[in-house]
């Protein structure tokens, strides 16, 4: 999982410890251009996400995290002329077959009533998506793409998009994730697979006056064909 994939301009990188701030600095930007994302932040941070205060105690609970994942893990995106990070990658890489009891839902302890049980509404509708469709079978699940608005412009997302067929072929698995509507395109164009599966989050879940739909999507490895269907019926027993 160490090696880096390149292009003129960038490469992603396995992110360090000291390199926490910087990341979700990039993180909470990227998330707050973007209106879909800004409502996920202040869904999963309703107290806010800006304080010192809250940056530095996310910063340490992130820190304390990465000492103890088995499966979860960080890249960076930096740009080569200035070692500066433009954009992060975080994903789950399953290698193996997973039981049910290994892939519980936690949901979102660190909020409590109805702010947990709107968090848990929300981000259950895509933990149940994923349950349904790929179940215990190994693959690589990308929670987080982002990209500093700074940066945009740059082919940092087609790096990225890059990176996810590389890490794709590396594992010979299929790379899942959920997109956001004002990046399907983008992905859709790198070869990913919008699958027929949709999250629809309701309108009133999300405080807005419409429903949002969310594109699921796939990278399939040369390996095992560019079928997803096929595949998910070739590892039922998996499932």
């Amino acid at each position: 999982m160490a090696h880096a994939t390149t292009t003129p301009g960038f490469a992603v990188l396995p992110a360090l410890l000291q390199d926490v701030e910087k990341i979700y600095d990039v993180y909470f930007s990227a998330f707050k251009a973007d209106s879909m994302g800004r409502i996920m932040l202040e869904i999963l941070f309703p107290g806010g996400y800006d304080g010192d205060e809250f940056r530095a105690a996310h910063a340490k609970a992130t820190r304390e995290y990465w000492t103890s994942t088995q499966n979860q893990y960080t890249w960076k995106v930096v740009d080569t002329d200035t070692g500066e990070i433009v954009g992060m990658i975080l994903a789950d890489v399953y290698t193996r077959a997973r039981t049910k009891e290994e892939r519980q839902n936690v949901g979102v302890p660190w909020l409590e009533g109805k702010q947990r049980t709107r968090a848990e509404t929300i981000l259950g509708s895509l933990w149940d998506a994923r349950e349904r469709i790929l179940g215990g079978r190994p693959y690589v699940y990308a929670h987080v793409i982002a990209v500093d608005p700074k940066h945009q412009g740059r082919k940092a997302g087609a790096m990225i998009c890059k990176w996810g067929a590389d890490m794709a072929e590396a594992c010979r698995l299929p790379l899942y994730f959920e997109a956001s509507p004002s990046t399907v395109g983008l992905y859709k164009k790198m070869g990913f697979q919008v699958l027929s599966n949709k999250v629809v989050h309701g309108a009133g879940a999300l405080e807005m006056a419409e429903d949002v739909e969310v594109p699921l999507m796939v990278m399939m490895p040369k390996a095992l064909g560019d079928n997803f269907e096929e595949w998910r019926e070739e590892t039922a027993d998996l499932a």
